[in-house]
């Protein structure tokens, strides 16, 4: 078995090279995948055939006033509507039904049974639908972690995230524009957790962020059928240009132990990593007893030593 794939090493450069199945994901950057079988969804889920198949089912939704979407301010509002009453909604410019406003946006990602203890899967969630769609078999049953299936009015524009797990993003119906930022440009990305301050990274405010200047960003358009491979820390930026139906499948691809337990989302820092940043809060509030001038020292020793010792020098 073959597929093309679509190698983005740029804004808006593209290569494709025709490979074996076998050779991914040993890639670290993001890959496009084109011609992959994901059965008749990119046929089948148009918005009467979801309304009619997925049902009255209640679904948690953000309903946004505005078109850029920010979780660390939270410009938006949890609702909850019937699944076939959001995706009627979801496909509408104007609504004669609304929370906040005629135009407002909606965006559905799915969730667990309990948010708080089971993982999202369109399999379990959405029966009736599970039929229509083939997961990409790039990863072993047992490492699969959740499949969570997204629903975007036209123009919504998702914050600047990264998940810790390897994940695909299959667009099943509808067009999208991703933008994505390696991990190693993390210091320009003003973040706060796992998300970016930068909310319009196509006219940044330089003023306000200076270093976003310097991340490089990797850009693609995704239609229907397009599956984006997108690894673990890549950060990444999603704007739907039409009213669009994905799904994302998330795999670990680390050994089960070094992910934390209570993670339904896939976003929560490796149990390795969240204690060592708690080792550190606890270094810096002992470097705070010291006078500024010895504190301002010791402190860029430790960041000289951080870099000594736990840099990569395996990157580009």
């Amino acid at each position: 078995m073959h597929m093309w794939l679509c190698v983005y090493f740029g804004v808006g450069a593209c290569e494709r090279v025709y490979t074996h199945l076998h050779v991914f994901p040993s890639s670290r950057k993001p890959l496009v995948l084109e011609g992959i079988d994901l059965g008749a969804c990119t046929s089948k889920w148009t918005v009467d055939y979801l309304s009619q198949i997925g049902g009255s089912k209640e679904v948690k939704i953000h309903v946004a006033a505005v078109a850029q979407m920010d979780f660390i301010s939270k410009n938006f509002v949890y609702r909850t509507l019937p699944f076939d009453k959001l995706v009627q909604r979801a496909a509408e410019e104007k609504h004669t039904e609304f929370f906040i406003s005629e135009d407002e946006k909606y965006y559905l990602r799915s969730l667990g049974e309990d948010p708080r203890k089971d993982v999202a899967d369109i399999r379990k969630q959405f029966p009736l639908l599970e039929g229509d769609i083939k997961f990409p078999k790039f990863f072993k049953e047992e490492q699969f972690f959740s499949s969570v299936f997204r629903i975007s009015s036209p123009g919504l524009q998702l914050w600047t995230h990264y998940d810790v797990m390897d994940n695909f993003l299959i667009q099943v119906t509808g067009k999208k524009r991703v933008v994505l930022f390696s991990p190693r440009d993390a210091q320009y990305l003003y973040l706060s957790g796992s998300k970016s301050e930068v909310l319009n990274i196509d006219n940044p405010d330089l003023a306000k962020y200076p270093l976003f200047s310097k991340a490089r960003r990797y850009e693609c358009s995704l239609k229907a059928g397009d599956v984006l491979f997108i690894p673990a820390l890549w950060f990444h930026n999603v704007i739907s240009e039409e009213f669009g139906v994905g799904v994302n499948v998330f795999w670990k691809h680390l050994p089960s132990e070094c992910y934390d337990k209570t993670d339904t989302y896939g976003n929560k820092d490796l149990t390795a990593a969240s204690r060592a940043v708690q080792i550190l809060d606890r270094a810096l509030k002992t470097l705070a007893e010291l006078p500024e001038e010895y504190r301002d020292f010791y402190a860029r020793r430790m960041v000289l030593h951080i870099q000594d010792k736990a840099y990569s020098k395996n990157f580009e």
